[in-house]
């Protein structure tokens, strides 16, 4: 099959058509690629912020077709639309036993580019080929654990849909479920990309009385206020902390790093109120380490905590999200700034380096 290819760190990536991919086994699906968003975490697999294990398709916001079913698949049947999830829970680990379905024991794969028994299912004439981020959707076709293809009406745009797996997912979550926001919250969100766009719609969605988005990018700025903010700062111009505390008199409830950055994680602690909470939704180069004030923490019980995936299970959270959409109460449509074929996935990465736009989109099929 055809994928974009990714040799090695900071090179451009190769479209090539001699890729294997295995039939599904037990409790797996095949599913043909019909839309990938491009995200900040394929940029960082790119770039070299994230280790890359060898020759790797990247892609892990996806939607597309079912084509084939392994033995013991019940709940989906060939040519349903699905959208997919690069964490899918097994459902029968302690953790997902516990409710902490983002953390699954059995979902790995985001670390290792591979399945749960260190195969990866794809190769070439020269060798394996590593599953980006978990999924690989820069390609095709991909093989999904079943728990990980979630049925979508097929009026439901797949090139519209596929930005559910990950930005709104992980935007959407951080707020509803991470921190949680409640009504009347005030709420501060570093960085305005697709995923800092969604959690602005899922703090919109839970009642936040005052939103605010720092960001350096106009453009991105004007788009937050559209999408719901209430303020927007400049951090070039104006200390986002201060305009916060100013607005707020206290600080946020939330403050949400949507960017990855060890800096902006500092700046969501010293954002937030006494007993509010910090939440890391942008996956930071692996190296980063934000220093906390252990003492001040302790006396102002402020939390820190991390979020994948938004906390989604996305049997659960996908179909609730499509929901929200088809009720008008969330805007999928604007967060796709742009649809470019698979052949342009370095320039798609280039627009998300450069901050144009919110979503790229690859329409791969």
């Amino acid at each position: 099959m055809r994928a974009a290819v990714l040799e090695s760190t900071g090179t451009p990536l190769r479209i090539v058509d001699d890729i294997s991919l295995e039939a599904p086994r037990t409790g797996e699906v095949r599913v043909r690629i019909v839309a990938c968003g491009v995200c900040h975490s394929d940029l960082s697999l790119c770039r070299g912020s994230f280790p890359l294990m060898g020759p790797t398709i990247p892609g892990h916001e996806a939607a597309g077709v079912v084509v084939e079913c392994g033995p013991g698949v019940g709940d989906l049947a060939v040519g349903d639309h699905v959208v997919l999830s690069p964490a899918p829970a097994c459902g029968r680990c302690a953790y997902c036993a516990k409710g902490a379905f983002s953390v699954c024991a059995n979902s790995v794969g985001i670390a290792t580019s591979s399945f749960p028994d260190g195969s990866t299912r794809l190769s070439r004439p020269d060798g394996i080929v590593h599953r980006g981020l978990n999924l690989a959707a820069w390609a095709d076709e991909v093989v999904v654990p079943e728990q990980g293809a979630i049925r979508v009406h097929p009026d439901l745009p797949l090139d519209v849909a596929c930005v559910i797996g990950c930005a709104v997912q992980t935007g959407v979550g951080a707020v509803v479920n991470t921190a949680p926001v409640h009504p009347g919250d005030a709420v501060v969100v570093f960085g305005a990309g697709g995923v800092g766009i969604s959690v602005v719609q899922g703090a919109v969605l839970a009642g936040a009385a005052t939103i605010v988005v720092s960001d350096p990018s106009p453009d991105r700025r004007a788009l937050a206020l559209r999408f719901g903010a209430t303020h927007v700062v400049d951090p070039a111009a104006d200390d986002p902390v201060a305009v916060v505390h100013s607005l707020t008199g206290i600080g946020a409830d939330v403050a949400v790093d949507a960017a990855g950055s060890a800096a902006l994680v500092e700046q969501a602690l010293a954002a937030v109120r006494s007993g509010g909470t910090a939440v890391m939704v942008g996956a930071p180069p692996a190296e980063d380490e934000a220093r906390v004030g252990v003492a001040a923490a302790l006396f102002t019980e402020k939390r820190l905590v991390g979020s994948l995936l938004g906390s989604c299970w996305a049997p659960r959270d996908i179909p609730r999200l499509v929901d929200l959409w088809q009720a008008g109460r969330l805007d999928l449509d604007g967060l796709v700034t742009r649809r470019r074929p698979l052949e342009e996935v370095d320039a798609a990465l280039d627009d998300l380096e450069a901050g144009r736009g919110l979503r790229t989109v690859l329409m791969v099929s």
